[in-house]
């Protein structure tokens, strides 16, 4: 396990792939390695000096550039610690070698998205930006809030209310909003587009939760929207967009290519 005698050398090998790491780094960069501060542990494999993989074990287990004897490394211990994360995601090839390790001892997951293509762009969006996205407003949380709860419950299959009755949920997206990184177009006191830069970096940001109402599907929106996104995005916060989407998306594959994003790697989730 890591701790912060050893932020250098996490960073150095975090660097290296910007996209695929950027959620890693992001909270790497924010709050170091100490566990209580990171939110889970960071487990390394190989030497001090010599790290040549990494696997953050927090809510999410996410391996980073895992070899296969560092899969087999981080499954043993994530087998005799028992599951304590709700979804395992990261690159398809070491994500999916985790998993057929540690489905004998931790059951079937409730969900398996076996491809999520990696998308990304470093140029100003190819379509028309939607002047009306801006960014949220602290006053405009309760207007927010149920499209942030019904973009999660479609994507993932169960409510963020689950568990903690939501609260953890609320509190994240309240601080995306204070720190200027929740994005919108509210019309009538509703929302018609959302999404979120929900990891930054010095080299990637990443963006998340994208949603537009369901009355409104089908007009554009996504694509327009994106791309004010991603306008704001390279001037405030980093030179590359990133995100990951289900490969079955095809409606949202689409309008992210249309902004000028391109697919760069392929993602695995495996959820809880």
């Amino acid at each position: 396990m890591l701790d912060d005698n050893d932020r250098d050398e996490v960073l150095a090998l975090l660097d290296a792939d910007p996209v695929a790491n950027v959620f890693v780094a992001s909270r790497v960069r924010t709050v170091g390695l100490a566990p209580s501060r990171l939110g889970g542990q960071m487990w390394g494999y190989g030497p001090r000096g010599g790290l040549t993989s990494l696997c953050y074990a927090g809510a999410n287990m996410v391996p980073v550039n895992a070899s296969r004897d560092a899969v087999h490394a981080f499954a043993d211990r994530a087998r005799k610690q028992g599951r304590r994360c709700s979804s395992i995601v990261g690159p398809a090839g070491a994500v999916e070698q985790l998993w057929e390790r540690l489905e004998p001892h931790w059951g079937s997951a409730r969900a398996v998205r076996w491809a999520q293509p990696v998308m990304a762009t470093g140029s100003a969006p190819a379509v028309e930006p939607d002047p009306l996205v801006r960014r949220v407003r602290p006053e405009e949380f309760g207007i927010l809030l149920p499209a942030c709860v019904a973009m999660f419950t479609e994507e993932v299959g169960v409510s963020p209310d689950n568990g903690d009755g939501g609260a953890l949920y609320r509190s994240r997206v309240a601080e995306l909003i204070r720190i200027g990184r929740s994005y919108a177009r509210i019309e009538d006191g509703q929302v018609v587009f959302k999404a979120e830069i929900g990891a930054v970096t010095p080299q990637a940001c990443q963006i998340q939760g994208v949603w537009v109402h369901p009355e409104m599907r089908g007009r554009g929106h996504a694509a327009a929207g994106m791309a004010a996104v991603v306008e704001q995005a390279l001037k405030y916060f980093a030179p590359l967009v990133t995100l990951y989407v289900n490969d079955f998306n095809l409606p949202a594959r689409a309008a992210y290519r249309r902004v000028g994003f391109q697919e760069v790697d392929t993602f695995m989730s495996v959820l809880f």
